[in-house]
């Protein structure tokens, strides 16, 4: 509004110009509705008929379309991330550190050449059944005991990432004209999955503890829901941990109205103890999905999944060769040898120490601005309600801070209910040095208080991560 006021151009020219800048900062995603037209005329304090030009303005350059029933939306496709050398991703991938320099990360080069020197070749390039050889899947079940202790090889599938088991499980549990329940601030992979597959996301109220159980219990009695998704340790983006009693709480009343439990378990190992998961609480109606992205390695798209009965795993099975056929032998038979050696174990000890080092340090520099953390989590959470930066939105600061090369990501990229709070998600890990991890804390903390200045933009760029 400020800018229409402000601006010597004519309403309807500008609004074309502010919808594709609000696509380039975020506030706007491919395949978003936009409100009515009266309704945004009212809002904007604008005639209707400048909107409806303004619209139509749009509409010429390709950057909304309009259909019967759905009224106008953002157009393109859902995902179109800026490469930048193959790594255009990480200003929005929340990754974990890099061990360049740590003593484990010369192990892990030894075991993976003495596994492709040990490996005849032919069996890392022929076809497998989906889901992991059986000696995949039985050491993917003892890892799993470590949180749940009761995994068992003929319950667990090896997948290509954590992305690709939620694909599959969307498009086998959520059936045409029923809905996901998810938190009102969830990982934004999901969102792309759900538009992709045309399922309808249901927001529940949370607060710093994460799921409220009752708005769980309402929208059950009240909608055809599919599944619960759910994020419960070191959430992405708040670093929140569920608490024991709503685990048990959000398990019973799933298994009242019988709701399937998506347990996205993304970052549970990265601390040294999580309550029990929902899995426990719940077993027969419960996919655990747990992974190797955000401790060892994001580029190796490796994922275990627990699935609630052997009938159950064949399903998923089935669904995972058909979104993504199967994992890789090279990543897969990687990966299991260096958990049976052990060094995987070595390499998860000395990321928690990696992440205790940073966490530690975002608390010295923002924890006066009441920044979120969680001890061995590796991103961190910033409100900006009340800081010097309330008259500015969060996706301002994250673009700015963007082009420093430090990885924020605005609150919006994480709504599920459209009404995101103001606050940013920075990610402390990728190619950060703990050199570049302090410069970028400092580019924060000057950048909520103070606006972006020469002093910081003027500064070496910081690697993304």
């Amino acid at each position: 509004m400020p800018r229409l006021r402000q601006s010597g151009l004519p309403a309807y020219q500008l609004i074309p110009d502010l919808l594709a800048e609000d696509l380039q900062r975020g506030r706007l995603a491919p395949r978003d509705r936009l409100p009515p037209l009266r309704e945004l005329a009212h809002q904007l304090g604008l005639n209707y008929t400048t909107v409806v030009r303004g619209f139509a303005e749009a509409r010429e350059r390709g950057l909304i379309a309009s259909r019967p029933g759905l009224g106008s939306y953002v157009r393109g496709s859902f995902i179109g991330l800026p490469l930048r050398a193959g790594t255009g991703a990480e200003m929005t991938m929340n990754m974990p550190p890099e061990l360049a320099d740590h003593p484990v990360t010369l192990r892990l080069q030894e075991e993976a050449a003495a596994y492709v020197s040990g490996t005849p070749i032919p069996d890392l390039m022929r076809y497998r059944d989906a889901g992991g050889s059986k000696r995949e899947r039985g050491v993917a079940a003892q890892w799993l005991r470590q949180w749940v202790s009761h995994a068992k090889a003929e319950r667990v599938l090896v997948a290509p990432g954590i992305h690709s088991v939620l694909l599959a499980l969307l498009s086998m549990l959520v059936k045409p004209g029923q809905s996901l329940a998810v938190e009102s601030l969830a990982y934004p992979g999901l969102k792309a999955i759900a538009a992709q597959l045309g399922t309808q996301l249901q927001p529940l109220q949370c607060d710093d503890e994460g799921i409220v159980p009752q708005s769980f219990e309402l929208l059950c009695k009240s909608a055809s829901i599919g599944a619960l998704y759910l994020c419960p340790n070191i959430h992405n983006p708040t670093t929140s941990t569920l608490s024991l009693g709503r685990r048990e709480q959000l398990a019973d009343i799933a298994s009242h109205h019988s709701i399937p439990i998506i347990e996205d378990d993304a970052y549970g190992m990265l601390a040294p103890a999580v309550p029990p998961p929902l899995a426990d609480f719940a077993p027969g109606l419960t996919y655990y999905v747990s992974g190797t992205s955000k401790w060892l390695g994001a580029g190796l798209r490796n994922a275990f999944v627990l699935a609630p009965s052997e009938a159950a795993t064949l399903r998923l099975a089935g669904a995972l060769r058909a979104t993504t056929v199967m994992a890789s032998p090279w990543t897969a038979g990687l990966v299991t040898r260096w958990l049976e050696s052990g060094v995987g174990a070595q390499v998860l000890d000395a990321m928690r120490a990696e992440c205790n080092w940073r966490s530690t340090q975002a608390r010295e520099v923002l924890g006066d601005l009441g920044v979120r953390t969680h001890p061995q989590g590796f991103h961190v959470w910033l409100p900006l309600q009340d800081q010097g930066a309330a008259a500015r939105e969060g996706a301002e600061i994250a673009f700015a801070l963007q082009g420093l090369g430090v990885a924020a990501v605005a609150s919006q990229a994480f709504s599920t209910d459209r009404m995101p709070p103001e606050a940013l998600r920075l990610c402390l890990g990728g190619a950060l040095t703990r050199e570049d991890c302090g410069r970028a804390l400092r580019a924060v903390r000057q950048a909520v208080l103070e606006g972006v200045g020469p002093a910081v933009g003027t500064a070496a760029p910081l690697r993304a991560g």
